[in-house]
């Protein structure tokens, strides 16, 4: 093979917008269609926002405006603007900021002055107006390019910046914004920034007590103990144990920014706690046993801290400032002294905790032959069955490998998974086959989990029995067909989540497969359509003569199809809890004894699918 010419004409210097949109994943991660909370158009919205926040923080402005429709996003603040001369370096010039000045901004999120370049280059239409001093500068471009500049004029409205944006769909395709990612977004800048009230699409958000309204608004089991709420310079943490529930669960933050990969101070905080109980008790209580069921939100505030990608999911500095105290004596000394002193003073909450870890201790020790048992029948599954086909990309902790593009479907039956296993990415996604249908494990305990050969086994593939840190795919897409039986399956997995791992469902890791109900096609053309509306448009584009096949269940779709289907263009629907969800309600409500609401839900809501069809 010829070698190709390696000379001057090889060197090649992109400027800042170019360099951006071709290689947007540097920085705002993966791009996604919005399906998913830590897709690209979040992060443009977010390292916006992010700006806006800062100057509520540095004192000034107490109201964000934030208006999302149509997939254009508008964010007004109150805050000094922009300095009128630099309005446009600011959005188009790389490493231009005011965050440089560590006196200025030495605890901001964003420190390298990308973010609101990343939202203008990866954007078909952007516009911002600065106001301050009586007078405003407003800009609008087009992908990084200026489309119109106005000279500075006269404004007596508030000063201030607003930003509006379109993100590109020739780069991210055709998105959506979901509301409800959007504002666990706003929920949590509110959290971290009492006093702060942000306006979204009309809605208020507002928190007068931090994270202890966080956790009082995201626990949605019963607690164990009024939650215990601690703050001090750079940290703020709030804490309780609950009822009914086996899992950990955290929010952790660094410097406004919800770290929902947590890192070094997500990690210290839970060695801290145990150290900080097994001493206050002088007991020498196994780690997993204190951590049990406990529902924790830390928040610290780090100088120049160090994250492991642009998108700042997960905190990698180990100091709190450049050659200081490391996150780990701080957060344990933090601890040891102030929920120390609260335990001492609130016995009926110390004795609680104990009683909660005696009983998790019990449990343990109980299940210790059923878990060894459980372990080994994975491990010989896994070596010499086909449950799992698994990909190449996943969670590794040892090679710090990350798990963001890793996805995997759990299929019904053979003919599904297989169809499947043929034509998925191999690189990137994996298939777990069920056999039959699950168990429906409402108001059974976690023994089932190992005692059950599907339940055991579909742990151990996903790797979550102590906790959803070495979760090995980012997404879990449940892939059942669209029929009543598909149904019942998809909802006795989703059940099995909310009961034993109900953080992978708050963290926003499930999913549910969208497959085509019919195919529509001529000699010409073939169109895959998701809904009888689909069907409508594609005859009247195809013509009544065309052929429609009705697909009755994923095992019907040929591999050479199913290509289609989870590819670039795969949709998924994530399945979200409401705010004013209680997980323990909706098991109820959905896998409980015949409840009379149910009933009247179905009777009111019941339509033949023949009738669907001929609608």
């Amino acid at each position: 093979m010829a070698e190709a010419n390696y000379n001057e004409d090889s060197i090649r210097s992109l400027d800042w917008k170019e360099h951006i949109r071709l290689r947007p994943g540097m920085y705002i991660g993966k791009m996604g269609n919005g399906s998913s909370p830590d897709d690209g158009v979040y992060i443009l919205l977010k390292e916006v926002l992010d700006n806006s926040i800062d100057e509520y923080v540095m004192g000034n402005g107490k109201t964000i405006e934030v208006t999302v429709r149509n997939n254009k996003v508008s964010i007004r603040d109150f805050g000094r603007g922009i300095p009128l001369g630099k309005v446009v370096d600011c959005v188009s010039k790389i490493n231009t900021g005011a965050k440089y000045d560590s006196k200025v901004f030495k605890k901001s999120v964003g420190l390298n002055g990308v973010g609101t370049k990343a939202a203008n280059a990866l954007s078909s239409y952007f516009k911002i107006r600065s106001i301050r001093d009586g007078k405003s500068k407003l800009v609008e471009f087009s992908k990084g390019v200026i489309t119109n500049e106005e000279d500075i004029q006269v404004n007596t409205s508030r000063r201030g910046t607003k930003v509006s944006f379109i993100a590109d769909e020739e780069l991210f395709g055709k998105y959506r914004f979901i509301n409800e990612y959007v504002e666990k977004m706003m929920w949590n800048y509110c959290y971290l920034n009492p006093g702060l009230t942000i306006m979204f699409n009309g809605e208020k958000f507002y928190s007068e007590n931090g994270l202890f309204d966080l956790l009082e608004q995201r626990t949605d089991a019963e607690i164990l103990y009024p939650i215990i709420h601690l703050k001090a310079d750079d940290i703020e943490v709030a804490i309780t144990h609950c009822k009914n529930q086996y899992s950990e669960q955290y929010y952790s933050f660094v410097n406004g920014q919800h770290t929902v990969q947590g890192g070094t101070h997500q990690g210290a905080f839970r060695q801290g706690l145990v150290k900080t109980i097994r001493e206050f008790f002088g007991k020498n209580y196994d780690a997993a046993d204190i951590r049990q069921a406990v529902n924790a939100a830390v928040s610290i505030k780090v100088i120049e801290p160090i994250f492991e990608s642009q998108t700042k999911t997960k905190l990698g500095s180990t100091e709190m400032e450049p050659g200081g105290v490391t996150v780990l004596t701080f957060i344990q000394d933090f601890l040891k002294k102030h929920l120390d002193n609260y335990l001492h003073k609130n016995s009926a909450a110390a004795d609680a905790i104990e009683g909660k870890i005696k009983m998790a201790e019990h449990e343990r020790k109980a299940m210790a032959g059923v878990k060894k048992l459980a372990r080994e029948r994975a491990k010989k599954a896994n070596l010499h069955n086909k449950k799992l086909r698994d990909c190449r990309v996943h969670y590794n902790d040892q090679k710090k490998e990350n798990r963001v593009d890793s996805t995997l479907f759990i299929t019904e039956g053979d003919s599904a998974s297989g169809s499947i296993t043929k034509t998925r990415d191999i690189k990137t996604q994996a298939v777990f086959s069920l056999r039959g249908k699950p168990l429906n494990s409402y108001g059974l305990t976690k023994k089932v989990v190992y005692e059950n050969e599907e339940f055991n086994l579909l742990q151990a593939a996903l790797n979550i029995e102590t906790g959803i840190d070495g979760l090995r795919y980012n997404k879990i897409v449940i892939a059942t067909d669209a029929d009543v039986d598909g149904m019942h399956i998809r909802l006795l997995l989703l059940t099995f989540f909310l009961q034993f791992f109900p953080e992978l469902v708050k963290e926003g890791h499930v999913y549910i497969l969208e497959t085509p109900l019919f195919r529509v096609r001529n000699k010409n053309k073939t169109i895959y359509c998701y809904s009888e509306e689909e069907r409508r448009n594609a005859l009247e584009e195809i013509g009544k003569s065309a052929e429609i096949t009705r697909f009755k269940g994923l095992g019907e779709i040929s591999p050479n199809e199913f290509k289609h289907f989870i590819g670039p263009e795969m949709r998924l629907d994530p399945v979200i809890l409401a705010k004013e969800d209680k997980i323990q309600d909706l098991l109820k409500y959905f896998m409980g004894k015949n409840t009379k609401e149910r009933q009247d839900f179905i009777i009111d809501n019941l339509r033949v699918e023949e009738d669907i069809v001929d609608a």
